[in-house]
């Protein structure tokens, strides 16, 4: 069972990505794109901030392979955010965000940088060295929700 989660969430991530490659036919499409990215991503995420914060039982082989599906997913949401792509779908990107794509691809550049780092921790094997990781992983994705998303 072990095995397989990873499995499914690396598969998940290749068919995620697979549309970054083309253009996206419509709006809603790079909006589905982006939304499920994210989703992955908080799957993950919220599965090792469980580990980080004790609210869950630490399991290294779970933790390295959360933060190699994070390190992976991480870089795909940027994509979604395409001219066009401003509203419908249940989106909540605000206004925001698309005055200002510099500064959420500046955001997002320091998200795929550190959760790149939450993977290296991960796989560590060292709940230590998770916990430290996690906080500023997390905040990375706070910075973007802060300025960014609708509550």
């Amino acid at each position: 069972m072990h095995r397989l989660i990873p499995a499914t969430a690396l598969l998940a991530a290749a068919v995620l990505a697979t549309p970054a490659f083309a253009q996206f036919a419509k709006a809603e499409d790079a909006i589905e794109y982006r939304q499920g990215a994210f989703r992955v991503l908080g799957h993950h995420f919220g599965r090792l901030g469980a580990m980080a914060n004790g609210k869950m039982p630490y399991n290294a082989a779970t933790a390295a392979a959360d933060g190699e599906v994070i390190a992976a997913v991480a870089k795909l949401p940027g994509t979604g955010f395409v001219p066009g792509s401003e509203a419908g779908h249940n989106t909540r990107a605000l206004p925001a965000l698309w005055k200002e794509l510099p500064k959420v691809k500046e955001l997002n550049d320091k998200m795929v940088a550190e959760t790149g780092k939450l993977a290296v921790a991960a796989k560590s094997g060292n709940l230590d060295q998770l916990k430290a990781a996690f906080g500023p992983a997390a905040q990375t994705c706070k910075a973007c929700h802060d300025d960014f998303r609708k509550k």
